[in-house]
Order: structure tokens, then sequence, then C-alpha cells
């Protein structure tokens, strides 16, 4: 994040001085008289994420009082690098190491721009504002979190045109080859071949054929963590097309596998001891006259057969062959991660990922690890109960439930059935969107829940690799 911190001060840097509404006043009653006339006139009265440059004798500025709440959220940081004035700037007060942590990544974070498309990507699209690296801050946590999550928001970002399958695989392979994991990608027809049915049905009517792509890092007897992550390149709807508006963000369908190339990066620059499997199914969604049909009945991995119930429905269907092989190896942890239902959006609004987990102590450390990065993530119910609701009249199972009302606990027991019993498992149901843009968030591709995934998992099985 070379574009983001400088290494040392200078005399022209300026000092940032943080402050939260309580400490505000006693700030206030410290300063000099000019300071705090300048400072009441300004409006500024100590909220997380607004700022006030503070004149010195000679008019120009000599310091910064910027809000900050209370545990300083990386995101009052973020709202610091994307609306300074171009300068270099240190914390006066960096804090301990994981609050320095904290304001070093919100500022790396801020910096964010998706600049593919612009005639004039180097100009006036962000700032110049740089910060000294807090020297309490830990420097590899930063860079690898800000790459990673750069990284899966380019991804999402990118429009369908230049990320479909072959493009995403592209991207895996490169991810892979930097860290020397194997990668092997099935593509095609020999995904009938290779027993990855569902897959290959709904990925088959797009000119671009659908593939399997799966990484595998790590020592082969360290603990076992996979991570599958629904690869739909874009969504029409297939023959239950989405209207027009429905489409408006398909290119985002792709997030669940943005996510885990992410945390693979994450995973692997940290050296984590484990041996992660990464598995995406990269296929689009398209119309033509070999598309699978409503009412289809589709044989899996698993060998169950599927009555399709809605061909908009397709995500579930090409996790369930991945999730399938993912058990084969009886993984310590199992993860997917999938931009889903519209249910879960309804549940918990845009911002707020949903998970489902049969593990409660497994569920809890989640959550936590989801308050202490400020990345929240919240428990739905695997309601059993609503099983019924996936009985099909002619096959083993329907993909869709019969109310309209619980779909994402519908799809939730759909994957279910395609994960061995006793496997630690988790589904996400995510937007993968930020639709109300704000300081190191814009507007776009979002890898909801990524860095409390990996502090899980560094928790869990964090014993570092030698060398």
């Amino acid at each position: 994040m070379t574009d983001a911190f400088v290494a040392r001060a200078s005399k022209a840097t300026l000092p940032i001085h943080t402050v939260t509404r309580e400490s505000f006043s006693l700030w206030r009653s410290k300063a000099s008289k000019r300071q705090a006339d300048w400072v009441a006139a300004s409006g500024f009265r100590g909220a997380a994420g607004k700022f006030v440059l503070i004149p010195g004798d000679k008019g120009t500025p000599e310091a910064v009082l910027a809000g900050v709440s209370g545990d300083a959220s990386p995101w009052d940081c973020a709202a610091l690098s994307a609306t300074l004035p171009k300068g270099t700037y240190r914390f006066a007060d960096e804090g301990d190491k994981a609050l320095a942590t904290r304001m070093a990544l919100g500022w790396a974070l801020g910096k964010y721009a998706f600049k593919r498309y612009r005639s004039n990507a180097t100009e006036n699209h962000d700032n110049d504002a740089r910060l000294v690296r807090p020297k309490a801050s830990d420097r590899s946590v930063v860079e690898r979190t800000a790459v990673a999550t750069f990284l899966a928001r380019d991804l999402i970002n990118t429009p369908a045109s230049h990320m479909g399958p072959v493009e995403l695989a592209a991207a895996a392979k490169k991810l892979a080859d930097a860290y020397k994991a194997k990668i092997k990608i099935t593509v095609g027809g020999a995904l009938l071949k290779s027993n990855y049915p569902m897959i290959h049905a709904v990925g088959r009517a797009s000119s671009r054929p659908p593939r399997l792509i799966d990484i595998t890092w790590g020592r082969t007897n360290a603990p076992k963590v996979t991570l599958v992550g629904k690869g739909v390149c874009f969504d029409t709807g297939g023959l239950d097309i989405k209207p027009a508006g429905g489409m408006l963000q398909m290119k985002k369908d792709m997030a669940g596998g943005a996510t885990v190339l992410g945390l693979a990066s994450m995973i692997m620059d940290a050296k984590l001891d484990v041996r992660l499997r990464v598995l995406i199914p990269a296929v689009e969604n398209s119309v033509s006259g070999n598309a699978y049909r409503p009412q289809d009945v589709l044989t899996s991995r698993k060998g169950i057969t599927v009555e399709v119930g809605d061909t908009d429905a397709e995500g579930r269907l090409v996790l369930a062959d991945a999730l399938w092989e993912a058990s084969s190896e009886a993984p310590d942890l199992l993860m997917d991660f999938a931009t889903l239902t519209g249910a879960q959006r309804v549940a918990c609004g845009t911002e707020l990922p949903s998970f489902f987990c049969h593990d409660d102590k497994l569920a809890g450390d989640f959550y936590e690890a989801g308050e202490i990065t400020g990345d929240p993530v919240w428990r739905l119910p695997l309601f059993e109960a609503y099983r019924s609701e996936l009985d099909s009249p002619v096959a083993d199972i329907c993909s869709v439930g019969k109310s309209r009302t619980g779909g994402a606990i519908h799809a939730a027991l759909f994957l279910e059935e395609f994960v061995s019993p006793n496997i630690p498992w988790i589904h996400m149901d995510f937007m993968g969107w930020t639709v109300s843009g704000k300081p190191g968030k814009p507007s776009g591709g979002e890898p909801q829940s990524m860095r409390a995934v990996y502090a899980l998992i560094e928790k869990r099985f964090g014993k570092k690799k030698n060398g």
C-alpha cells in the first residue's frame, strides 16, 4: 500500500489528534483560546469520521482534530484518508498495537477506488493524503488485509464482459501461482466426466463454458480448512428470467468466489498452518436452447436427484456439487460463501451477512470474531421443521421451498443435504455489495465477513508454518 503510507515524518507532517464525543470537552479545556474558538466556529463536536483542520499563527494548518468512536473503528480513519487534503499526516497518539493496526488499516481501506474503466484513472479519483505508518501497527496485518480486500472488490466490481468463468479462473490461477499452490480447473464437458453434473447443467447454456476451480495449499497433515465460493459470474435467472431491474447488480453474483480468493490470499500470506482447499464453481446462468428448465430433474454429485424448482435458484445447485466434493475429505472446518437469497437481505438488510451453523461453540466464536474485527455477522436458524418444504413429488429433493417465506432457511437446509454429518460447517448468505457508499466502503463490491472469517481461522488454526 505504497500510495497510502510514508516511512517517516518531515517538518511539514501534520499531527492528527483523535477525540471521541466524550473526550472532546477535555480537549477543548486544554486547547488555546484561538484553537477552541476556531473549532467551535467550524461546528466540530467530536463526531466519529469528522475532522477539522486547525490553523497555526500564520494561517496555515498546524494540526488535525479528528473524531473517532470509542474503539477507533477502522472506518473512522478511512474517512480521514478519503477526505483530508493533500499532505503528510501522523497520528499524535497511536495507542497500543491493536489500536494502531486498526487505524492504519482504516487509512489504507479509505484509499480504495475502482479505476479500471476511467480514462483518467490517475487524475482526481483519489487524494494525495499520506500517513506516516504508525510504528506500533502490525504492518503485515494491514498489508494482507488491504490487499485481499482490494482483490475481492476489484473482482466483484468488474463487469461480466471482463469477469466471466474464464477470467475468474485466471485470477484464481494468478493467486495460486503467487503462493506456489496447486490448482486444477475442470472445464465444460469434463465436468460431466468428473461427476459434477449440476455445475455443468447450470452453466451449459452460456457460450463461456462452466468450470470448477480447485486450489490446494499447505501441509498435507495440517488441519483441513475448505472454503467454497459461489462463482456465478452473471445471473440472468435462466429460463425463469429476471426482470431488467433484477439484473442490474448481477455481476456481483460471484462475490462468494471473490471472497474465498481474498481469504485464501490472507491465509497463504500469513502462512497459517492449515491445509487450505478452495473450491469455486464458476458459471454463467444464461438463456439458450440448451438451458436447464424448471421441473427438470438433475442427478447431483452425491447421487441424490434434485427437482429444479426455479432456474433463478442456481447458486445452491453449483454449491451442492462442490460441497459434496469438499465433504469427501472431512475437513476440520468447511465454509461456503454465496450471494444466495433475497430473503436474507429482507431479514438482515444489505450490510449484515447471515450465517447458518449447527455447532453452537463454532457459531459463538464466529460471532465474536465479527465483533472484534468490526466485520459483523448474524446467525440465522437451520430450522429443521422447514425441511419438509423441500420435499419433491418426483425427486429426492426440490431446490426451492414450497412457501414464499423462509427462503434463506430453505436454501441453507438444501445445502445441508450435501454436507456430511459431523463436519464443522458454516454457510454464509450475504449481499457482497455496498449499496450506500461510505468512507472505506465505497458503493460497489464488498467481501463481507472476510475479516471475521480470517480471525476465526487464525484463532482456531493459527500456528504459523516454519520458514
